[in-house]
């Protein structure tokens, strides 16, 4: 199973969760982008160790909005990303780590 599948499912779990505003992709994806190359699971990264085919560890990277509890949104990130990649692709996840990028505001309606 490739890394970017994994990384979608990852990012598509760890948006859906309440107070997730983004995710960051940070620059190494914004330089291959710039190049012309595609990323697959933006925010995102997953590690097979020792070439394991079974395990996965994921690391995900988000901004969270204001006035969210940040230890309460990383917390649920790291089991919706869990229950939903081993749900989905039958992998065993070791780990979700969450290295919170930044708090922003939401953004009001138009009136």
């Amino acid at each position: 199973m490739s890394r970017g599948f994994v990384a979608q499912y990852a990012a598509e779990a760890a948006l859906q969760t309440p107070g997730v505003a983004t995710l960051d992709s940070g620059a190494v994806v914004a330089l291959k982008e710039a190049l012309g190359g595609e990323h697959e699971g933006k925010g995102v990264e997953v590690v097979f160790p020792h070439e394991s085919q079974d395990i996965v560890l994921i690391t995900v990277y988000p901004v969270i909005f204001f006035g969210a509890i940040v230890p309460e949104v990383a917390w649920s990130i790291q089991e919706r990303v869990k229950s939903d990649v081993e749900k989905f692709t039958g992998l065993i996840v070791d780990s979700v780590d969450v290295h919170v990028k930044g708090i922003v505001e939401r953004e009001e309606p138009s009136p």
